[in-house]
């Protein structure tokens, strides 16, 4: 499916302008004309690449205000098409209202809002979808909307916690990175050659100065990464020092990396990798936790049915280990297993949550008991992440002042002693 932008004009002679998928140009007009429109331009959107579009980007903050917004005029009694008409006029991201109109569009030729929303996955998600879609079945839309929004919130306050958490250490491991090399580069091949002039050939350096002067020396050197034969084929790689040929066979890899990781497969292995990480381990299950908790008790309140409930809250969790496991536990639901048992004994659930789903599935109350039970688990997500965020930032200053240490005691060790000689 690809993406096109189009200017059409309506049967009433208004000039309508938005975006829609479709399999190719004609597919795109074709489906136009059925709208009742005729189209003026429709153009392919050029394809953006991963990672660096950031025109079509939808801010959480915007999307929060759109979703309450909606909600409070639904419940107002204003008409679904003259409410998206003013929010889209409303909105300052350009993408953003391309994508409102669109929607607009599609529901005044008759399409459900769910339906008009599921054409751009990559503004709503599975859930924010099915909950519409819940919604519009129960007549409760304007219900669904305000709980829409407070469950983005809360998803958005979680991760921006665990990025404010990650920003300090991040800076400072980048200035230690930086620093480190750039002393092994620029400064310490100096200061070598001066040891060197000063003690002579034949002198002798404590260990860990030997160890530095190694490390500059292979980092400007230009001839031990390009034994290997495949780099040698590489255009103008010998004039490069070794420092360079590094950074760059670092920059391919992480590239890769990263494409694998977006692969189905290597999503699956670095997810499960994560989950082995010791302290790590502990924070990615109690947010999995606390987004299915929310989630799920929202799709249940919304009165969407157990099995389609766990198949979207699987997606909504972000690991697909986890995910997996739901999907096991939907399996034996579909077979007439208590969910709650079935929680009981999944792995990465802790015994309370299946305990809780096996008391609301008793009491009829599922819904209220889980989320209760979200709201317990972010705030464990929220202690357990400022509890880390203490602890990192003294390690990492220790240890960008032990590397530091490290580097000057290497060059002021043998000075001292060599001035030790030369006075005595």
């Amino acid at each position: 499916m690809a993406e096109f932008n189009y200017t059409a004009i309506a049967r009433d002679g208004q000039q309508l302008t938005g975006v829609l998928n479709a399999a190719n140009r004609q597919a795109a007009i074709a489906a136009i004309h059925q709208q009742g429109a005729k189209p003026i331009i429709v153009s392919e959107a050029k394809a953006k690449k991963r990672g660096f579009s950031f025109r079509k980007k939808v801010k959480i903050k915007d999307l929060v205000i759109f979703t309450r917004e909606l909600s409070t005029m639904i419940n107002a009694g204003v008409p679904l098409p003259r409410g998206l008409d003013t929010l889209a006029n409303q909105t300052e991201n350009k993408y953003f209202k391309g994508v409102v109109n669109s929607i607009n569009h599609d529901v005044e030729s008759g399409l459900p809002l769910a339906e008009a929303m599921a054409k751009f996955p990559g503004v709503f998600s599975d859930v924010y979808i099915n909950m519409v879609r819940a919604g519009e079945a129960g007549g409760i839309l304007d219900d669904i909307m305000k709980r829409l929004a407070l469950q983005v919130e809360k998803d958005s306050a979680i991760r921006h916690k665990i990025k404010s958490a990650m920003a300090y250490p991040v800076v400072i491991l980048t200035i230690t990175v930086v620093a480190f090399f750039g002393i092994m580069l620029f400064i310490l091949p100096k200061i070598g050659k001066i040891l060197h002039d000063l003690a002579g050939p034949d002198a002798q350096f404590p260990i860990y100065t030997k160890i530095m002067l190694g490390i500059s020396s292979f980092l400007t050197s230009h001839s031990v990464l390009h034994s290997i034969p495949l780099l040698n084929k590489i255009p103008l790689i010998g004039s490069l020092p070794n420092a360079a040929v590094l950074f760059a066979l670092m920059a391919v890899g992480v590239v890769y990396l990263r494409r694998y990781i977006h692969t189905p497969d290597g999503q699956y292995k670095f997810h499960a990798l994560l989950l082995r990480v010791p302290v790590l381990k502990n924070v990615l299950i109690k947010i999995a936790i606390a987004r299915f908790a929310r989630t799920f008790s929202s799709l249940m309140s919304s009165g969407v049915t157990v099995l389609e409930a766990l198949e979207v809250t699987g997606k909504a969790i972000g690991n697909r280990v986890i995910q997996k496991q739901l999907e096991l536990v939907a399996a034996e639901v579909r077979n007439g297993q208590s969910l709650g048992k079935q929680i009981l004994g999944a792995p990465y659930f802790p015994p309370i949550l299946g305990q809780m789903i096996i008391v609301g599935e008793e009491t009829g109350k599922i819904d209220e008991i889980l989320l209760k039970v979200a709201e317990f688990y972010e705030e464990e997500v929220d202690t357990v992440i400022d509890g880390l965020a203490s602890i990192i930032e003294p390690v990492m200053i220790v240890l960008l002042g032990a590397i530091v240490g490290l580097i000057a005691a290497s060059v002021m060790g043998p000075i001292a002693s060599l001035s030790q000689n030369i006075g005595g």
